[in-house]
Order: C-alpha cells, then sequence, then structure tokens
C-alpha cells in the first residue's frame, strides 16, 4: 500500500479509466467475433484451395490471424477486471514486485499495469 491514500477524485479518474478501456475492448471482442463468424460463414462449403491462391492471404492465415487477435483481446479483459478488483480492494496504485507506488502517470498511460517503472524496468 502506498503511504499516500489516493483522492476520491483519483480513484474516481482511476474507475473511469478502466471502465473505458473495458468498453473498448468489449467491442473488439465482438468486431473480432463478428469477422470470425463471417469468415466461417464465407468458407464454409467451399473447396477453394487458398494455399495457392496467388491473390491474397489464405483462409487458414486469417483464421489464425483472428485467433490470435482475440487471444489478446480476452486476455486484455482479464487484466482490466483484474485492474477493477485491485481498484475496489486498494491495492491499485501499489506494485505487486516491490510494495511501493505506482505512479499515477503510468496508471493513467497503462490502467492495467501491475508495476512501479523501476520494477518493470528490471523484467
Amino acid at each position: 500500500m502506498t503511504d499516500t491514500a489516493p483522492s476520491p477524485d483519483e480513484r474516481a479518474r482511476a474507475a473511469t479509466l478502466i471502465d473505458g478501456a473495458r468498453a473498448a475492448n468489449e467491442r473488439l471482442i465482438t468486431s473480432l467475433t463478428d469477422l470470425w463468424d463471417e469468415l466461417v460463414a464465407s468458407s464454409d462449403g467451399s473447396n477453394a484451395d487458398d494455399e495457392h491462391d496467388p491473390e491474397g492471404a489464405t483462409i487458414a492465415f486469417e483464421r489464425e490471424r483472428l485467433t490470435e487477435s482475440l487471444a489478446r483481446a480476452r486476455a486484455d479483459l482479464a487484466a482490466l477486471d483484474q485492474a477493477a478488483a485491485r481498484l475496489a480492494d486498494g491495492s491499485y496504485w501499489t506494485c505487486a514486485t516491490c510494495g511501493g507506488p505506482i505512479a499515477p502517470a503510468r496508471l493513467e498511460a497503462r490502467p492495467t499495469a501491475r508495476t512501479c517503472i523501476a520494477c518493470a524496468r528490471r523484467r
């Protein structure tokens, strides 16, 4: 825990940042899921040999790209949920590694940060 408790304004600002990032991430997941569904539907029943199509990316490549993007977006959503839990329990501003404070500017730029700059640099 930090020596100085965050003000109500700082708590409200952090909650707004987390909520905003979470909403944007949920929209991204919805969009990527829609793209996945379209890709699957467009290739369903097709016997096209897209592995040798000189015109563009293969369906397999597109599926892999969407799979990785969805996995990354879901991991980001989980990190935002963890940040919200840390905000609720009061540990949001405390470095998970050294126990020191996390600079407000770092949390402003990266609401899911769990470590202070010094500890992040050591990794």
